[in-house]
């Protein structure tokens, strides 16, 4: 597909979202990008960051016509009006009808896949609506089994585990977890990245990948197991390594993927190496989603300080697993 069309959600209101939406129009991008939002937030905030921009309320049937300074806008009110820096737990429910709308196209084939802005958890929590993140609340909307990965830097970096407090992460860690995300990895490294015989790198949970079980035996009991299982279905899988050294610069060029046990295992190398431009990638999900890097950035709003660079990157992103599907 040559060029696909995106529905791009503008995230929390009162963070950067709604700037990010507004900057990417000055750059031509040649994509058909609706931006799901309400249209007198980003009218506003581009006055703030005075950035030219005309807004063309979208419509299934008519021609996109992708421009600099055009945004095509499906319009949904905001609840209560937004401060750039404040958010407004009022608005929990517009940042959430957002995401639903955007589900919905892309479900029906309205949209080919989906972009988010960052969303303010504790925001949508105070609301009183029980929400531990984007990639969760997707899953529940399109009964995905959803696998977090961040793509930049020249790797790929699959999480076996991801908004966990560290005490919880061993026992979260199972044989059946393991083998269903390493399925879904394999599965979409190759139907939406076009990679054949996609070579995951697993690392361990323990130091030194437990040291032959004297600092843990979570690799000799569990995961082990698991990827001896894997391989004999095929599953082209190296490890688990210990993940102090499981970064080497030499040693990425031999893998398509890397599965980290946790969040703060394999994120820190990743954003060290391209934070800004780095992209999240949801697997597992009926729908292609993908994502910034970063948060809110309440500070930041309306400031026109923003960079846009990992937006951008998420778009190209989207269109180009959008191009491999199969």
């Amino acid at each position: 597909m040559n060029n696909p069309k995106l529905a791009l959600t503008a995230g929390e209101p009162a963070g950067i979202g709604p700037d990010l939406c507004v900057q990417i129009t000055q750059l031509g991008l040649p994509f058909k990008l609706i931006v799901i939002a309400d249209r007198e937030l980003l009218q506003e905030r581009a006055h703030l960051l005075r950035l030219p921009l005309t807004i063309t309320d979208y419509s299934s049937r008519a021609e996109h016509r992708p421009g600099e300074g055009i945004l095509h806008v499906l319009h949904i009110p905001l609840a209560e009006t937004a401060t750039p820096g404040k958010p407004d737990a009022a608005n929990a429910s517009y940042v959430l009808k957002t995401l639903e709308r955007a589900v919905a196209g892309c479900v029906n084939g309205e949209f080919d896949a989906m972009v988010t802005a960052p969303v303010h958890k504790g925001v949508i929590n105070d609301a009183g609506i029980s929400f531990t993140g984007h990639t969760e609340y997707l899953a529940q909307l399109t009964n995905g089994r959803p696998v977090m990965m961040l793509a930049g830097g020249g790797m790929r970096v699959a999480l076996a585990t991801t908004h966990l407090p560290l005490k919880d992460v061993a026992s979260a860690i199972t044989s059946d977890a393991l083998e269903q995300k390493l399925r879904i990895i394999e599965h979409d490294l190759v139907t939406r990245c076009g990679i054949p015989k996609p070579r995951i790198a697993v690392a361990g949970l323990n130091p030194h990948a437990g040291e032959s079980g004297h600092l843990g035996r979570e690799e000799i009991d569990i995961i082990i197991p698991s990827l001896d299982k894997l391989r004999a279905g095929g599953m082209s899988l190296i490890g688990p390594l210990p993940a102090d050294t499981l970064f080497n610069p030499s040693k990425l060029k031999d893998y398509d993927c890397i599965f980290a046990m946790y969040h703060d295992q394999g994120l820190p190398v990743l954003k060290h190496a391209s934070f800004g431009t780095a992209v999240n990638v949801t697997l597992g999900l009926p729908i292609i989603r993908t994502s910034v890097d970063h948060g809110t950035a309440l500070e930041l709003a309306g400031t026109g300080k923003a960079d846009p660079g990992s937006l951008v990157a998420a778009i190209e992103m989207a269109a180009s697993l959008v191009a491999h599907q199969r």
